[in-house]
């Protein structure tokens, strides 16, 4: 896991890079209720069908990613975000190359938020 220091800015492009003909991952933090994960796709990748017992939450940082999500496919362009359900089949092709940040979420887990004092 790569050291993730909280409190500073981080520039996910500039932090991954991409590896030609290959997939490269780079976890920032990983706990009981999820974990971060930065991606690079080189164009010609693909993750097969699966499913996640998390929710996935995806922000494409660079390029373009195809997403299979139930029999059903999208694209998710630089800038944009897209939430898998847990449980849900879905898989990822690069036509192109592309960057993702992925938050996988531990939707029903509940937590308590303190309320500020007034």
């Amino acid at each position: 896991m790569t050291k993730f220091e909280k409190g500073t800015p981080l520039d996910p492009n500039q932090t991954i890079a991409y590896q030609e003909g290959g997939i490269v991952s780079m976890e920032l933090l990983h706990n009981e209720s999820g974990s971060i994960t930065l991606f690079s796709f080189s164009k010609g990748q693909q993750l097969s069908p699966h499913s996640a017992p998390l929710d996935a939450f995806i922000q494409v940082t660079d390029g373009e990613m195809t997403l299979m999500l139930d029999g059903k496919e999208y694209s998710v362009k630089g800038g944009e975000m897209f939430m898998i359900p847990a449980g849900h089949v879905h898989s990822v092709r690069a036509d192109k190359n592309f960057k993702m940040i992925i938050t996988m979420i531990a939707a029903n887990r509940k937590v308590e938020f303190q309320k500020e004092d007034k």
